[in-house]
């Protein structure tokens, strides 16, 4: 361990998906894990899961979009461990469709979850760790949140707002010995289509096919994105096709964009979208 010190994690949405991978990577090497989220059974499955991989831990059941909620497991791990080391705020959703299509209550659902949760678990647990003198944060964003892929105005717009936020924090706790990392993946297996909620069926099957033939295990992209906070890096982006589609965008942006509106104008957009899928290149 260099950056990240300490054994005391707690991750939000961890019930299943990366949240569960990330939990047990950490109880691995003997982590205690604060396991929260809406879905009882599995955080008991993740602890579990935790047991058997070396570490342990406890469940909190609480609704991220909900400050109170997350200043609850806040108190709560500080007054029972002592303290935390690193907050992982995890939890996400998903909606996908155009602007103008998707109903608000969509849009205020996910930044609810996907943005505010982050925002609630950084403002309470921020003030906590400066005051023990040190800490780590894993913000997970997403790769969209860089690239704004077309049909997931919600998810790009909430990332992206993580990914800000984060860049935001990582000048403002330079002196407090708080690190910041967030985390920006492709497309991998986990099971953030459950709750996904959709305009027309191409984009539920774009994505399922993305996650179907995904090259990447949640468990590799978990201790990708654990490597990177050890060596204090803001940004952890774990597949090379999202280093690519960045280091595109980052060098021409405005090319970047005309392609995909070219792309798009001529019908072509979603054909090439669903064999990239196909092939395992958006991963």
């Amino acid at each position: 361990m260099s950056k990240l010190d300490g054994n005391r994690a707690v991750i939000t949405g961890a019930a299943s998906g990366l949240g569960r991978s990330l939990a047990t990577t950490l109880a691995a090497e003997g982590w205690k894990i604060g396991i929260v989220d809406i879905d009882d059974a599995g955080a008991e499955e993740t602890l579990e899961l935790v047991t058997r991989a070396g570490g342990s831990g406890e469940t909190f059941h609480a609704d991220v979009s909900d400050p109170e909620n997350v200043k609850a497991f806040a108190d709560h791990f500080f007054e029972r461990w002592g303290g935390v080391d690193l907050l992982v705020n995890n939890a996400g959703v998903v909606s996908a469709g155009t602007v103008g299509d998707i109903p608000l209550a969509d849009w205020s659902w996910i930044f609810g979850i996907s943005f505010f949760g982050m925002l609630f678990g950084c403002h309470e647990f921020i003030p906590r760790m400066r005051a023990q003198g040190k800490g780590h944060i894993i913000n997970i964003a997403s790769a969209a949140g860089l690239m704004c892929l077309t049909e997931m105005g919600p998810y790009n717009t909430a990332k992206a707002a993580v990914i800000s936020l984060s860049e935001t924090l990582k000048m403002e706790l330079g002196p407090d010995k708080i690190g910041i990392t967030v985390a920006c993946p492709m497309f991998f297996k986990t099971n953030l289509l459950a709750d996904m909620r959709c305009t027309d069926d191409w984009e539920r099957e774009w994505a399922q096919s993305t996650f179907e033939n995904a090259r990447m295990s949640s468990d590799e992209v978990a201790r990708r994105i654990i490597s990177a906070a050890r060596k204090n890096r803001l940004y952890a982006i774990p597949q090379l096709s999202g280093k690519v589609f960045w280091l595109l965008k980052r060098l021409m942006p405005e090319t970047n964009y005309k392609v995909y509106r070219l792309l798009n104008s001529s019908g072509l957009l979603k054909p090439i979208a669903d064999r990239l899928a196909q092939w395992g290149l958006v991963q």
